[in-house]
């Protein structure tokens, strides 16, 4: 995973984790964004569609292992479950195409439809915005900001009734060299269901990291990873540009959630593992959304931050109450 090959771009994203991270006084050794999770393992069995539309081997493959990691928003390491700002979470998906787990690629959803910004230019002014107290000013001059804030975000019954959406495009390219532009979607098998505020302040801190190794503990979780298709016209390079809902959407394959790691494990790969928006795979393309090189150069240099600082002795993950 190399950083962008475009210098401004590397600039800017090492701007946006500075600041990221100054807003929320995020330690090195954590993310400056979703800063609370939790990985899990599992597989991922693909639909006899998947592999007419791409010829990438997590779709054409019997099955593939994969490491998951479900988060909360927010560079807050310790953010209340029931925190509205906790809200949308994510949800990354990593196909493990090796044994030694060296070659992969990976999916990054969060649950929301919305993105507040087409370019990391303009997120890093949102920031800003936020930051000098003129948000108000920002929001209404600029709608796609204003449409990710006051999209309704209610807190999910578990990580396992949540909808995630993939807010950028790809092209699926076939064997034969078609190409077909999505927008994934991962839809959870037990449907999606939400709490109330009355349902949510009767919660815990921890209650979604401590409900889901209860719910794995009698049976895996499933999901189905799906594709909303784009019509010719559709806009592809901008994430803030929703198509319209009566696109059509193909399943493409079962994701099941089996392991929950354990808290030694999940720290030691919580600090390793540096998720790639740009998926770096024979029969999945980029698009030209620059918010892909732009979050894929954030999460590198975040990444490599975090592996280089020293955990504090006292600097507990969430997963220890868990």
């Amino acid at each position: 995973m190399p950083l962008s090959t475009d210098d401004s771009v590397n600039k800017t994203a090492d701007h946006l984790v500075k600041a990221m991270r100054g807003a929320f006084n995020t330690p090195e050794t954590h993310r400056p964004a979703h800063a609370k999770g939790h990985l899990l393992r599992g597989t991922f069995t693909p639909s006899s569609e998947a592999s007419k539309m791409s010829s990438a081997p997590h779709f054409k493959n019997e099955s593939t292992k994969i490491l998951a990691r479900f988060s909360s928003s927010t560079g807050l390491k310790d953010i209340p479950d029931t925190d509205a700002n906790a809200n949308p979470r994510g949800f990354a998906v990593r196909f493990l195409l090796s044994e030694d787990e060296h070659k992969h690629t990976d999916i990054v959803a969060h649950s929301t439809k919305f993105s507040p910004m087409r370019t990391g230019e303009g997120f890093l002014a949102l920031l800003s915005a936020l930051g000098n107290g003129t948000a108000g000013e920002f929001l209404g001059a600029n709608p796609s900001a204003k449409a990710f804030v006051e999209d309704p975000k209610p807190s999910p019954e578990s990580f396992a009734t949540e909808i995630y959406y993939g807010v950028n495009a790809f092209k699926l390219v076939s064997g034969d060299g078609n190409g077909t532009f999505v927008r994934y979607r991962l839809l959870p098998a037990l449907g999606l269901h939400t709490l109330s505020e009355p349902d949510l302040k009767s919660k815990g801190p921890n209650y979604l990291f401590e409900e889901l190794p209860e719910r794995l503990g009698k049976g895996p979780v499933e999901f189905k990873l799906t594709a909303q298709v784009a019509k010719e016209g559709d806009v592809t390079d901008d994430a803030t540009v929703h198509w319209p809902e009566d696109r059509e959407i193909v399943e493409l394959g079962t994701i099941k959630l089996a392991t929950f790691e354990t808290t030694e494990q999940n720290e030691k790969e919580q600090k390793r593992i540096i998720f790639d928006p740009i998926p770096r795979v024979e029969g999945v393309e980029p698009s030209d959304d620059p918010l892909l090189d732009m979050r894929a150069a954030v999460y590198l240099i975040s990444g490599k931050g975090r592996r280089a600082a020293k955990s504090d002795a006292g600097d507990l993950d969430h997963a220890d109450v868990a």
